[in-house]
């Protein structure tokens, strides 16, 4: 019976997001080539044209020993950067001051010495970002199946 509990809690929490800090984090079960490709066609599938890949993983490893650090943060870290014309609208009409959460950013990262791939992003404030946060949310569902 305890078996089949942890085994029942184990497969629920794959499927519910994490909150780290002010991230909302998803395991994925791909190895990250193909998880940051299954993001890409999430996002691209929304009808949302990608701005820029930011290669944060890269520029932290490339610029490690220049800063005098001999810790490997990441395997792999990239980070989308993408907007919504309409929600975006919409958003700022809400509060103009929510220019400051464009463009939207989803995440996919593997730890340094880790096979863990997780996908996040920022959780938004409340009011009408929290659509935006409910979009980004849908997004990555989309991209690990679930």
């Amino acid at each position: 019976m305890l078996k089949h509990l942890i085994a029942t809690l184990t497969a629920a929490s794959i499927a519910m997001p994490l909150w780290a800090g002010d991230a909302i984090t998803y395991p994925s079960e791909d190895d990250f080539d193909d998880t940051m490709f299954s993001v890409e066609s999430a996002i691209l599938d929304a009808g949302l044209v990608i701005d820029f890949i930011s290669h944060t993983g890269d520029m932290l490893e490339r610029t490690r020993e220049v800063v005098g650090s001999d810790i490997i943060l990441f395997e792999h870290a990239d980070i989308f950067n993408f907007c919504s014309a309409s929600l975006s609208r919409k958003v700022m009409e809400a509060d103009i001051m929510n220019v400051v959460h464009c463009p939207y950013r989803i995440f996919v990262m593997q730890k340094g010495g880790s096979d863990e791939v997780m996908v996040g992003f920022t959780s938004m404030p409340d009011g009408a970002m929290k659509e935006v946060e409910a979009f980004l949310d849908a997004i990555v569902k989309d991209a690990l199946g679930l």
